[in-house]
């Protein structure tokens, strides 16, 4: 599992919901799932000091174990299932109730109490929370074939951006077919066409893991105690 400061970012991610009391968690996992798995079965080994007394028969002490109040949940999606149809397959550990869904690979300060009050204000099917992305490059300023200047690109520069963080009902369960569909295609796009989709703005931190430069700065943040994402 990627990691950020030693630990899963799926615990990062985790951690910042259940700092908002949400604590019932369905993981949607496919390749390698038995790693997760295993992860959470051994969760105080990862978390806590340990002394192991191989004199004992190697007897086990763990010190200052801390325990989550969380429900986890993991489930096998399949190896080659879109992420539609990973989130169609959860069906019947969510219930009748609205959930939050989001992806595994990014952390945001976004503030899930907010998102989900303009969710239910807004009384659409879906909400997907929005950001506009931080580029790395400058832009130029250019009248004609002459270049006038160069400025830092500003986030008013860019277009907003699925962030993840998404509230949605039950229904939109409706709008996946099956393993082949990718979420970000039809399902969305028809809630688009059926006025079902909510955007909720998030102007905070938010930041992808998709490079290992992504991770360096992840991990700077992390250890100089700085990271926006750490709600808890």
């Amino acid at each position: 599992m990627i990691e950020i400061g030693g630990m899963p970012i799926l615990w990062h991610i985790m951690k910042h919901y259940s700092s908002y009391g949400i604590n019932e968690f369905v993981i949607c996992a496919g390749y390698k799932q038995h790693i997760i798995k295993e992860w959470f079965a051994n969760y105080y080994l990862h978390t806590s000091d340990i002394t192991f007394d191989l004199s004992q028969g190697n007897l086990m002490t763990i010190h200052s174990n801390q325990a989550e109040p969380w429900k986890v949940t993991v489930v096998d999606t399949g190896l080659n299932t879109m992420t539609g149809g990973r989130i169609k397959r959860i069906r019947p550990y969510i219930g009748d109730e609205a959930f939050l869904l989001t992806y595994g690979d990014g952390v945001s300060d976004v503030d899930i109490r907010e998102t989900i009050a303009f969710h239910r204000k807004a009384g659409r099917l879906a909400t997907m929370t929005a950001i506009l992305p931080e580029s790395r490059f400058g832009v130029l300023d250019i009248d004609g074939d002459r270049v006038k200047g160069f400025r830092e690109k500003s986030r008013a520069d860019s277009g907003w951006i699925n962030a993840g963080f998404m509230v949605l009902e039950p229904a939109v369960f409706d709008y996946i077919s099956g393993d082949d569909t990718v979420f970000e295609r039809d399902p969305l796009e028809n809630l688009v066409k059926d006025g079902e989709l909510s955007c909720y703005k998030h102007m905070g931190f938010w930041q992808c893991m998709d490079t290992l430069r992504d991770k360096e700065r992840l991990e700077k943040l992390w250890a100089k105690g700085e990271a926006p994402w750490k709600t808890w």
